[in-house]
């Protein structure tokens, strides 16, 4: 989480990382005629969802939250064009570059405010120091949990519905694991508006005392990306999903056997569902991080629940799993063959050790040869002179031979000519 807020909200919000998804998308009319890649699809997002919001819940850095948060929307996103609710996809894919924007610019102008402090263990209290940044970030943290009325509740809970409306085992499977994805989004998302503006302060006394909001320029974007977040998914809904609207045109192909849009008309009880887990998610994160604190810090000191903090908050393992099992034997593997082996073995040997070493040993020769004794040197000098004598006369003899043996070639070669010339004619 290096990298500048400005950046992370352009790549995360609706640039980079949601490319995937405009692919599936634009390529509707291949993946309609594979159902076994659509079911694999759903549940890759699915348990994707899940994954990315349970690795988020004690996450303490604010924008690696927010991160995690991008990448269990995306899941979202993914699960929905896996059950062929391509227009639903897009349509959570274009509120969610509002909010996350908001959240991944408000967090930029809290880090800027605070001297670039981004643990949220050394935050709290901020709510009247920066008003402006906490109206903002709660508009941002609503709409990303799906709160009524806000932009993300329309296009979540249209996805959460319409899988539970496909009626069979993949999409019920998905509905709850979409279920459990809102309700951990739900809790980290409090918990961080909690933590950083709603709790007691735990920043130090000269941060405190220079804290500030930001200038003009960071208040107009966040302004204007707080509107888009209040009222895109109630003003574009029907743009996006509803019935017989022509934005689509040709671009979304879907069988209409595996169109189920108009089925979620017909869910009672389980049109709620969505709602109720988002407020289990916010109780469970007042609860733990306001109301009993020190409760759930001591809860959290236990050893059997320690394993499971542990496991969450280091991302199920997978960074040490991929980095011990895959990347350390890769790099294993290519030191000892590639470098040890290869490059400084094979090529070293048959390459620049070894003509610097015959380079070496031959200056060393021509060094012992300068003795500085005249009479040394006029060996060497009767040596070369014979020597080249002997070369000469050697070459000469060569070269005559050489020559013969052309005359004769030739000679062969038009007398078996003139032989031939004779015969035909």
């Amino acid at each position: 989480m290096e990298g500048p807020t400005p950046v992370s909200a352009l790549i995360h919000a609706a640039t980079m990382v949601t490319a995937g998804v405009f692919l599936l998308i634009r390529g509707s009319f291949l993946f309609e005629h594979a159902p076994n890649v659509l079911f694999f699809i759903s549940i890759v997002g699915a348990v994707t969802a899940v994954f990315a919001a349970t690795s988020g819940l004690f996450q303490n850095d604010i924008k690696r939250i927010i991160a995690y948060s991008t990448c269990s929307q995306l899941g979202y996103m993914i699960f929905a064009c896996g059950l062929s609710n391509y227009q639903v996809g897009f349509f959570h894919l274009s509120n969610h570059a509002f909010f996350k924007a908001l959240l991944f610019l408000g967090a930029g102008s809290v880090i800027h405010a605070i001297a670039d402090e981004q643990d949220i263990r050394k935050m709290g209290g901020f709510k009247n120091l920066l008003p402006f940044a906490y109206a903002v970030f709660l508009i941002g943290s609503l709409a990303l949990i799906g709160f009524p009325f806000l932009s993300g509740f329309y296009s979540k809970d249209i996805i959460l519905e319409n899988a539970y409306a496909h009626y069979n085992t993949v999409g019920v499977y998905i509905f709850w694991l979409g279920l459990i994805g809102a309700m951990c989004t739900a809790f980290y998302s409090i918990r961080l508006l909690l933590l950083v503006f709603l709790t007691n302060t735990r920043i130090y006394r000269i941060v405190m005392l220079n804290i500030h909001e930001g200038h003009f320029g960071i208040f107009v974007p966040l302004f204007c990306l707080a509107i888009f977040s209040i009222f895109s998914g109630y003003m574009s809904a029907d743009f996006f999903t509803g019935f017989g609207t022509d934005y689509w045109n040709n671009v979304i192909f879907i069988i209409p056997q595996n169109y189920f849009l108009y089925d979620i008309e017909f869910i009672e009880f389980y049109k709620g569902l969505p709602l109720i887990f988002v407020f289990i998610g916010v109780i469970g994160a007042i609860l733990c991080c306001s109301i009993f604190n020190k409760l759930f810090y001591k809860f959290k000191l236990n050893t059997k629940f320690r394993l499971v903090y542990n496991f969450l908050s280091k991302k199920w393992y997978f960074d040490r799993i991929y980095n011990e099992l895959i990347g350390q034997k890769l790099l294993n593997f290519s030191y000892y063959f590639a470098y040890k082996n290869l490059d400084r073995g094979f090529i070293e040997m048959f390459g620049p050790t070894s003509i610097t070493n015959i380079l070496y040993s031959g200056t060393m020769l021509f060094k012992d040869i300068q003795s500085g004794y005249l009479y040394h040197y006029l060996n060497l000098f009767i040596f070369g002179v014979c020597g080249l004598i002997l070369f000469t006369l050697f070459f000469s003899i060569f070269i005559n031979k050489l020559v013969y043996l052309l005359i004769v070639v030739c000679m062969l070669a038009l007398s078996e000519s003139a032989h031939f010339y004779l015969t035909e004619f």
